[in-house]
């Protein structure tokens, strides 16, 4: 019997057993409808966080003052170990010259911060401020230029602002070139930042000296509240950063019990929220992948009354010389196809819920940020792929017993 064949009768068996066979698909959409969801937000999630991270520079490493063993920090290519943390303002001017010297870094920015008094018209608000080096910052920053410019080494008394400061926390917004006061003095704004989704928006940006003579919570004027690196290979971020652990900890006479400070790589960080977001997501999958077992058991119950309502006809086809193969051929044909539609269903509402759920929950990656959804083509080609094999997987063992149904016992079957 020709395969064409095999498939017409398969097809009309699924469309004379209409509500039977819809109550079985069900069971298969609502098993596919939920995995394509689940995983389409997880991987949303994870992208919006590699997003959101890549907007920090994937080849910026930044050490900060102090070392927690109790969360991890850095250190020799893996994180840390033990109890207890250090802390401190603790940087320094050599710190940055032994960073300077290790292979494969571009440049290297000392940061003063904290947060300042900012005055415009009759109102005062509460800014985060940032003093940094004009020369390496205009090189490292990650965020684009909305209007004006970026600092310059030769500046005193100006600032480089960011989107929300400029328009968000003053009931009137800050135009370029005007004048306000932070902590008591007067600087400059020459520039503002476009919005980026990360801290840069809310923070106000001048040279270190600046800030040093500005911040009140600065005290000791060599010191840095942190060090943010650039390197020439974002591939080679995490090497380079082992690199500049090493030279820290002999420049600074500690070791990994002494430590105190951390050195941050961004793609040991993408790693490890990657690890997360992807347990998760593959474990709500798993959850959601029960209902197609019981999905499967409704496609291998619907099989079996299928037999035996069409004992008859099956012994009609083998007393006119249909073999054992092309039997079983008719009934996993029937099953593939209750799996096809009801995969084909349950991508359909799973790519409608994944879109929608975000919305209606609310869903955030951080501040401001609203979660996106990833449909990858892979994914909802391995989902029809499943619910078409677990389809026949579950008509199989009723396709073998349609199979072996003696033609004489058939016809006589009431």
């Amino acid at each position: 019997m020709r395969i064409q064949k095999s498939f017409q009768l398969a097809l009309n068996i699924l469309i004379h057993s209409r509500l039977r066979s819809w109550l079985t698909i069900i069971g298969i959409v609502i098993g596919v409808a939920a995995i394509v969801a689940i995983v389409s937000i997880g991987e949303g999630a994870q992208a919006n966080v590699n997003s959101r991270l890549g907007g920090l520079g994937a080849d910026i490493i930044t050490v900060s003052p102090g070392f927690s063993r109790a969360s991890g920090g850095f250190g020799r290519g893996d994180f840390g170990g033990g109890g207890g943390a250090t802390t401190g303002k603790n940087l320094t001017s050599l710190d940055i010259q032994i960073i300077r010297s290790v292979p494969g870094v571009l440049y290297v920015d000392g940061i003063v911060s904290g947060r300042a008094d900012v005055s415009y018209l009759t109102e005062t608000a509460s800014i985060s401020v940032e003093g940094v080096d004009p020369f390496a910052w205009t090189n490292m920053l990650t965020t684009s230029l909305a209007s004006g410019r970026l600092l310059q080494p030769s500046d005193a008394n100006v600032i480089v602002i960011g989107s929300s400061v400029a328009n968000t926390v003053f009931k009137e917004p800050l135009p370029l070139n005007r004048q306000i006061s932070v902590q008591g003095k007067p600087f400059r704004i020459v520039g503002i930042l476009a919005s980026s989704g990360s801290r840069d928006d809310d923070t106000i940006f001048m040279t270190v000296a600046d800030a040093r003579n500005t911040l009140t919570t600065v005290t000791d004027k060599q010191r840095f509240d942190s060090i943010s690196v650039k390197v020439a290979d974002a591939s080679q971020a995490t090497g380079i950063a082992n690199a500049i652990d090493a030279k820290l900890m002999i420049s600074r006479h500690v070791t990994n019990k002494t430590k105190d400070y951390t050195v941050t790589s961004p793609e040991a960080t993408q790693q490890r929220i990657a690890s997360i977001t992807g347990t998760f997501t593959l474990f709500l999958a798993a959850i959601a992948a029960a209902s197609l077992l019981v999905g499967a058991v409704g496609v291998a119950n619907t099989m079996f009354t299928s037999v035996l309502e069409k004992t008859r006809e099956i012994g009609i086809l083998k007393a006119i010389g249909a073999k054992n193969s092309d039997i079983m051929a008719i009934f996993l044909l029937n099953s593939a196809l209750v799996g096809f539609v009801g995969g084909l269903i349950g991508i359909i509402l799973g790519a409608g819920l994944s879109y929608i759920l975000p919305n209606i929950l609310g869903l955030r990656i951080g501040p401001g940020g609203h979660l996106t959804t990833v449909l990858p083509p892979s994914l909802l080609i391995e989902a029809l792929t499943l619910s078409i094999v677990i389809g026949m997987v579950a008509g199989a063992i009723p396709a073998y017993r349609a199979s072996k149904l003696k033609p004489v016992d058939a016809l006589r079957y009431e």
